[in-house]
């Protein structure tokens, strides 16, 4: 019998106990002379995104089992940001990522598999396989579950989505919807299963993964109902076979050049603000800083312009326009004069050879992927802000930004939690011309970072998007748009200046000159500083560990680093 584990000596003498307890399982000996390949995938009945895993972890086996390996199925946890309906449950989200690369890292190295086929589909599982990929080394292939199909029409959408619910929720406070429309929107917006429908953090990081490398061309976009989509999971068990086979691990994939890539790319698709905090994450596991990924950011955004305009910039394209216009391999084709086009993929070719033999099955569609020298906008996608407010940067999605407020100035409104803001714009009290600062919501201060879309969207639905701002050392939605600025750093609860905004006080944004300004003297400043205090929120379990141990935003919120 033959040595089998990547790192190691299963043999008949040395590990016949291991092998014997597998064979426990019903395997036979055949079956574990064969390359052992772990399946991680983040089944859950709770979350939409997750629900067809478990069909598509069968396909990946029959795709190992037909390419001569052996399948052996372990699964994580899978949090979903918008089933967390509580700020209580939502500090756990981001928190949560660290956790699946922790375990899956655990089941890998624990049991020396040869090779890892990874199954996820929101918005932290995604980046927490990804991580562990990276970290681990070992041959690896992401498998996306796929996005949802969207609802009917409703307000100025298209097509609605997930957080339609959250604008219309907005609108039934103003009078402008019914509660029997709320009712009705409630169970049509998301018809199906999958990630959300529109370029949010669940498809955006499926769309990296594949920009990356570690899926296969043209599955990041394909919806999770589509059978295409089975078919697709099959392939990436053969895949991974392969791979090792030729020893191709995940580091010959995941290297600078190809998180460059990653990079551009999340540009040009004007995907998700957090998408900057996991690509930071992934690049510590690779060995480098991952204040990197912002300074590159700076670097390449004057050239890399919007090319991909569906929801939240768009109100008619959703993510299953953008499957039917190309998906990622139409995009990377459009950019590829910017891309490292020689970097190593899971099919074993390089990305240039992808690109050369993939087969489009549907035409182009110049209203939702178009080229370089027809942007949507000459805007990046996603930009970093610098300035007393954050010293340590900012981050802003122009993509999801009207022209007309990319430059917002006005008087501060402050909050100290997510909650306090979202029972202020329920009363109203929030008007045109105001700029919303949420405040510790940061890694540490939360702690957790939650999103802060619920206040946007509500804010949205009122009909003040286009009106006010919105400034926070949280995170956001993807899906969110208005003018809205994120992941502050350094956070209120480190001590950055954003603990120091009052009431009145003028801040000003310029997503274009990309800064972020708070119009009071140093004087002042000064002055508040030395009246100013913080007592830690007083939390337990794995909270209070992460809130010692995670790094700042502009660090990818790593525990650590």
């Amino acid at each position: 019998m033959r040595e089998r584990f990547s790192t190691g000596t299963f043999t008949p003498d040395s590990m016949i106990s291991c092998r014997t307890l597998i064979e426990a399982n019903g395997y036979s000996q055949d079956d574990v002379s064969r390359p052992l390949i772990g399946i991680a995938d983040s089944f859950t009945d709770l979350v939409p995104g997750h629900r067809n895993l478990r069909e598509l972890t069968q396909q990946v086996k029959y795709g190992i089992y037909r390419a001569g390996g052996t399948p052996v199925e372990f699964g994580t946890i899978g949090v979903c940001d918008g089933v967390c309906c509580t700020h209580d449950g939502a500090r756990y989200s981001l928190p949560s990522r660290d956790l699946v690369a922790d375990s899956v890292e655990v089941m890998a190295r624990a049991h020396r598999l040869d090779g890892l086929v990874l199954l996820a589909g929101c918005d932290k599982t995604v980046p927490g396989m990804l991580m562990a990929a990276a970290r681990l080394d070992i041959p690896c292939v992401f498998v996306a579950g796929g996005p949802m199909l969207s609802g009917p029409a409703f307000g100025p959408k298209a097509k609605s989505d997930s957080t339609s619910i959250e604008e219309a929720y907005g609108m039934y406070q103003t009078g402008s919807a019914t509660r029997e429309e709320l009712s009705d929107l409630e169970l049509n917006c998301c018809p199906t299963i999958g990630s959300c429908q529109h370029m949010a953090t669940a498809n955006t990081m499926c769309c990296l993964a594949e920009g990356l490398g570690l899926s296969l061309p043209g599955s990041a976009a394909i919806p999770a109902v589509y059978n295409e989509r089975r078919r697709s999971a099959l392939s990436a068990g053969e895949a991974c076979v392969k791979l090792v086979r030729r020893g191709i691990t995940a580091r010959d994939i995941v290297t600078p050049e190809a998180l460059e890539n990653a990079v551009r790319l999340l540009l040009a698709c004007g995907g998700s603000t957090n998408a900057v905090i996991h690509l930071a994450a992934l690049a510590h596991e690779i060995g480098l800083d991952p204040a990197w990924v912002l300074e590159l950011i700076d670097e390449v955004g004057g050239e890399t312009p919007l090319l991909v305009k569906i929801n939240p910039s768009s109100l008619e394209h959703d993510a299953e326009d953008f499957y039917h216009a190309g998906g990622m391999p139409r995009v990377m084709q459009a950019l590829a004069s910017q891309l490292h086009l020689g970097c190593l993929t899971v099919t074993g070719q390089t990305v240039e050879d992808n690109l050369a033999s993939y087969h489009y099955r549907y035409p182009a569609n110049p209203s939702v992927i178009t080229t370089l020298d027809k942007p949507f906008s000459t805007l990046p996608g996603i930009v970093v802000l610098h300035g007393n407010l954050a010293p340590q940067t900012a981050v802003a999605k122009p993509a999801a930004i009207a022209p007309e407020v990319r430059r917002f100035s006005g008087p501060a409104r402050c909050f100290d939690s997510e909650a306090a803001c979202a029972a202020a714009i329920g009363r109203r009290e929030i008007k045109p011309g105001d700029v919303v600062v949420i405040r510790y919501e940061g890694p540490q201060g939360a702690p957790g970072m939650p999103e802060m879309f619920g206040p946007l969207k509500l804010l949205n639905g009122q009909g003040l998007a286009r009106q006010t701002a919105l400034i926070t050392d949280g995170r956001f939605s993807g899906t969110n748009n208005g003018c809205f600025v994120g992941h502050i750093s350094p956070e209120a609860a480190a001590g950055g200046l954003i603990a120091l905004i009052e009431d009145g006080d003028i801040v000003t944004i310029d997503v274009v000159r990309r800064t972020l300004t708070l119009e009071v003297d140093d004087e002042t400043i000064a002055r508040r500083r030395a009246a100013w205090s913080y007592t830690p929120p007083q939390v337990d379990g794995y909270l209070r560990r992460y809130a010692a141990q995670a790094s700042s935003a502009n660090r990818g919120g790593v525990l650590g680093a």
